[in-house]
This record gives C-alpha cells, sequence and structure tokens, in this order.
C-alpha cells in the first residue's frame, strides 16, 4: 500500500528533528569543555538561529525553482555534514563552523511547510501544517531523551548518532519522497506570497497592522520566543551550578517538557480553544509560564524543578499554538503566506537575541536570573495580549481568511 506524501514528509521532519533534539542537552557542557562561558553559549546558539534567519527566505525561492524534494535532500546532507563537524569538533571555533551549517541546512522548514501546502487542500491546509508543530513536539521528547543516554559514552557519541539518524533519514527521503505536483499557478502564487518577500512594507501594513489579532500575535510571540530562548542557553548550566546534573539529566527534564508539550498541543488544546478563544489562551498561557520559570529560578529540590517544569511544558502548549492560530485569523486570504512569514520572522529573531541575552545575564548576574528575566518578560507579554483586547472589534472580527 501506497503511503500518503503527507505521512512521509512527516516523517522525515520528524527524524530530523529528533537527530536537533539529541543536540540540545550536550551543546552547553559540549562547549563548556572547550571553555566557553554562558555568554560564549548565547552566541554559538544564536549563531544557528541567525543562520536560520538568513537562509530560510533563500531556501523557500530556491524549491520554487527547482522542487521542494531537491532542496530538503540537500539540507539533509548538509546537515549530516554539520553532525559529523560536531562530532569530530576539537576547538571551540569548529563548534561554531557545525552549528553555522547546520543552522543553514535546519532553515528547511520553510521548504517542509511549503510541501505540505503543495499537497494539501485549502480545507486540509490547518491540518497538514500541524505536522510541523507535531514533529517539533515529538521530537523535542525523543531527542533529548537519546541524546542524555548517549552522553555516557562521551559528547562526540550523541553527535554521530544523530549523524546516523540523519544518513537513514536522506536515504528514506531519497526512495520514499515524491516531488509535490503542483501546478504552475500555484508555485506564482508561492512567489508572491512565500517568506521571501517577509520584510515587503506593503505586506507589513496590510498583513499586520490592518488587523488587531495578528498585530497581537506578531509582538507577544516575539517577546515570548525571546523569553523562552534565554531559558533554553540557561537551563542545562543551571542543572549543573545548582543540582551538579549533567547532560543525562538534563536531557531527562527537556523530554518531560516536550511529552508533557506535546500532551497539550496533541488534541487539548483544540477543544480548549473551541470553548474559550485563542485571546484567553494566551493570556492563561503568558501567566503559567512567568509562574513556572519564577518556579525554577527558585527550585533548590528536583521536585520543585519538575512541578515548575509541567507548569511551563503547559503555559508553552498553550500559547504557541493560540498565537499562530491568532495570526492565521487576522490574514487576508491572498496574504496568508506573507502574514504566517512575518510572524515566523518575529520569532527568529527572537531566537537570534534571546540566546546572547540569557547568556550574558547568566554571566553577570547569576545562574537563576535568566529565569526571573523570562518570567517579567512573559508578564510583559501577558500586558500586551491584554491591552490588544481592550480593541473594541478584537473578538468580534470574522476570520479575514475564511474559505
Amino acid at each position: 500500500m501506497k503511503k500518503s506524501p503527507l505521512l512521509i514528509i512527516f516523517l522525515v521532519v520528524f527524524i530530523d528533528l529528533v537527530g536537533f533534539g539529541i543536540v540540545i542537552p550536550i551543546m552547553p557542557y559540549y562547549a563548556r569543555a572547550f571553555g566557553a562561558s554562558a555568554t560564549v553559549l548565547g552566541w554559538l546558539m544564536a549563531s544557528y538561529s541567525a543562520m536560520q534567519f538568513l537562509f530560510a527566505p533563500l531556501w523557500g525561492r530556491l524549491s520554487d525553482r527547482i522542487g521542494r524534494r531537491p532542496v530538503i535532500l540537500v539540507s539533509l546532507a548538509g546537515t549530516i555534514t554539520a553532525l559529523c563537524m560536531l562530532g569530530l569538533a576539537h576547538s571551540l571555533a569548529w563548534l561554531f563552523a557545525a552549528r553555522l551549517l547546520a543552522g543553514i541546512c535546519g532553515a528547511n522548514i520553510s521548504t517542509a511547510s511549503a510541501y505540505i501546502a503543495d499537497i494539501t487542500t485549502p480545507e486540509d491546509r490547518t491540518k497538514g501544517m500541524g505536522i510541523i508543530g507535531a514533529s517539533f513536539g515529538l521530537g523535542f521528547i525523543f531527542g533529548p531523551a537519546i541524546g542524555g543516554v548517549l552522553s555516557k559514552f562521551g559528547f562526540a557519541a550523541p553527535m554521530f548518532a544523530a549523524a546516523g539518524l540523519a544518513l537513514l533519514n536522506l536515504l528514506f527521503a531519497l526512495v520514499r519522497l515524491p516531488e509535490p505536483l503542483a501546478s504552475e499557478k500555484s508555485r506564482a502564487f508561492k512567489r508572491a506570497t512565500n517568506l521571501s518577500r517577509r520584510f515587503d512594507r506593503e505586506a507589513f501594513r496590510d498583513s499586520v497592522l490592518a488587523d488587531p489579532r495578528t498585530a497581537a500575535a506578531v509582538i507577544v510571540f516575539f517577546i515570548a520566543t525571546f523569553a523562552f530562548t534565554q531559558v533554553e542557553v540557561s537551563f542545562a548550566l543551571f542543572m549543573l551550578f545548582r543540582f551538579g546534573y549533567g547532560p543525562e539529566q538534563a536531557g531527562w527534564l527537556l523530554a518531560l517538557m516536550g511529552l508533557l508539550g506535546a500532551f497539550i498541543q496533541g488534541g487539548l488544546v483544540g477543544k480548549l480553544s473551541r470553548r474559550f478563544g485563542e485571546l484567553q489562551l494566551i493570556l492563561c498561557g503568558t501567566i503559567l509560564m512567568a509562574l513556572g520559570l519564577t518556579g525554577i529560578s527558585l527550585a533548590w529540590h528536583l521536585t520543585g524543578v519538575i512541578a515548575a517544569i509541567a507548569v511551563v511544558a503547559i503555559g508553552n502548549g498553550l500559547n504557541n499554538p493560540s498565537l499562530s492560530s491568532l495570526a492565521s485569523k487576522g490574514a487576508p486570504p491572498l496574504r496568508l503566506g506573507v502574514t504566517m512569514g512575518i510572524y515566523q520572522s518575529a520569532g527568529s529573531l527572537a531566537r537570534v537575541l534571546g540566546p546572547l541575552a540569557g547568556g550574558v545575564v547568566f554571566d553577570r548576574l547569576g545562574a537563576s536570573t535568566p529565569f526571573m528575566v523570562a518570567a517579567a518578560l512573559y508578564g510583559l507579554a501577558f500586558l500586551t495580549a491584554a491591552g490588544f483586547s481592550r480593541i473594541s472589534d478584537f473578538e468580534s472580527a470574522s476570520p479575514r481568511n475564511a474559505s
């Protein structure tokens, strides 16, 4: 029986993100072995996000010209190379070179999204795009746990394991991933609305500023992502400094966060959204994030950390999909692609700035301070969302992208 292209692209993205997740709990300890401070680690993580920010539109444009399949295959091959470079790293400069290449190749999520758009009908588009979110959630359940366990054999072992997984993924995609049969008209539309136009001023005015829901989603998403990426760069080092935990324990804790987040986003958030609306979930999610991050900073026992992580996972699970949905509801039909590109750009920029800020704060103000700063930023996100909610037509406006 022939597998659906949607299932195949899900498997490709999922395996790709498991490999990415394997590296996450290891990188802070790996960089520290080469003498990196938290500030330098922030630069290391920011370099990955910066390459994604720069190359996502380039991959998108290239896939419009030569097809989705070749771009995905080339990026997977580049990922294998980057992971092997990590495993063979003998200096901090080598780590930076590997992460820069990994960021360039990791920008293929935009191409995967375009692939899904090619093979789904407008009615099934939202469900299809949910594959990307599900892949992230599942990748962050299995990846950190695998990476943590393999770290017992040295920091290089998880990198080579991730490279082997990426190689299997490349072979699977080479054999089973077809090129989607998109019409020339469809391709022309994507060229007009893809991520390469993310900074078009007219598109920004018509897509973001024209509707308070989209404006609220973009601003809150930037603040929330800026806050959360400070936590990503600080979490493993915080656990090392306060509890003496290594990458294995940090990996299991991140896997727990991913498991709870996947449960929330896997079905519960849809039911809650239909009952309460996106805005209420965003308000609830940002408050839970603030409380959970404050709890982590104040915890001196593992039980307190686990309880706080659970609150963070629930808050994040409510917040992220609700923001995406709110942004799309404010988008005009012919600018949905541009709108979501601008929305993702806000997150990409925050992922560049957040790790830098988190590393500096960790080094200069202490291990728990990045969590307190992030909690305060989530409080700001809550106030921003609440402020937008007072706009008279915020809730009453009908979805502009309804079919």
